[in-house]
């Protein structure tokens, strides 16, 4: 509910704003379609996609070549963390062979939503596009304002959990948490489509809370650049700073604690 009153208020402000005075904000809840290859639509999300991808890689790069056997201090500093974070999927999975098939996985999710969620807090980012007809339309754009981009990771999500359950104890032991025999079990087949329709809402639940929670702060702050530009944006920005991390670990450790739910034993098994 905060969420979806972030939401109309920020665009209720938006569009008084436009209305009241000239050059208003621009707000728009689509990825601008900045042309299309080979007919797939190119927005600028999906720029900002590929730009986000290419820092990770260039960052894995040379950090890779910098290694050294006796660590700096920005070495330590990155070592600890990444061991505290595997040591905790690890404990979580209770199988340090399951967190090295799976941290990979949640550390390029968290990373991925990490630095697209600060990326456009970059100097300069939204200011630079081009205009078509009077409307100005950005080059780049954070990739979580655009519900894709978060759907997407949702879906690989859910793939992920699922095939992980049925590798891990079986098919018919993975199904069985969601079909039961309603007649001999009619409370056990209530609770497994309870179940189901839970498993299949976490794609929505999942995508939802990051674009809507992105988007809002997107919104927030464009109204407060607009109103009062040199007193509420700087706090507002470092508040939205702590959102993008926060953000970016509740998706991964979301995806950590489905895939623990989907290994676990059906109820009543031993």
């Amino acid at each position: 509910m905060a969420i979806e009153e972030a939401l109309e208020v920020g665009i209720g402000v938006t569009r008084q704003a436009v209305e009241q005075r000239e050059g208003g904000i621009h707000v728009a809840i689509a990825a601008e379609k900045l042309g299309e290859f080979f007919g797939i639509p190119i927005t600028n999300t999906l720029i900002t996609s590929w730009v986000v991808i290419g820092i990770l890689v260039a960052f894995a790069f040379i950090f890779r070549t910098r290694l050294k056997m006796v660590p700096g201090k920005m070495q330590t500093l990155i070592e600890e963390a990444f061991t505290f974070v595997y040591d905790y999927v690890a404990e979580t999975l209770e199988s340090r062979e399951m967190a090295r098939r799976f941290f990979p996985l949640l550390m390029t999710i968290f990373l991925f939503v990490f630095v697209g969620n600060m990326i456009h807090f970059v100097p300069g980012i939204g200011s630079v596009g081009f205009f078509r007809g009077d409307e100005f339309e950005p080059l780049l754009r954070a990739p979580n304002t655009d519900l894709t981009m978060p759907l997407v990771l949702a879906i690989i999500s859910f793939f992920v959990i699922e095939i992980t359950g049925i590798l891990a104890i079986g098919f018919w032991k993975y199904s069985s948490k969601f079909l039961q025999n309603p007649f001999s079990n009619p409370i056990g087949f209530a609770v497994g489509i309870i179940e189901l329709i839970g498993e299949l809402v976490r794609v929505i639940s999942l995508s939802f809370r990051l674009f809507g929670n992105i988007l809002a702060g997107e919104i927030i702050i464009a109204v407060a650049i607009f109103f009062a530009p040199y007193l509420l944006p700087v706090p507002l920005m470092m508040f939205e700073i702590f959102i993008g991390f926060l953000q970016a670990a509740i998706f991964a450790l979301l995806t950590l604690f489905f895939i623990k739910l989907a290994i676990m034993e059906p109820h009543g098994e031993h």
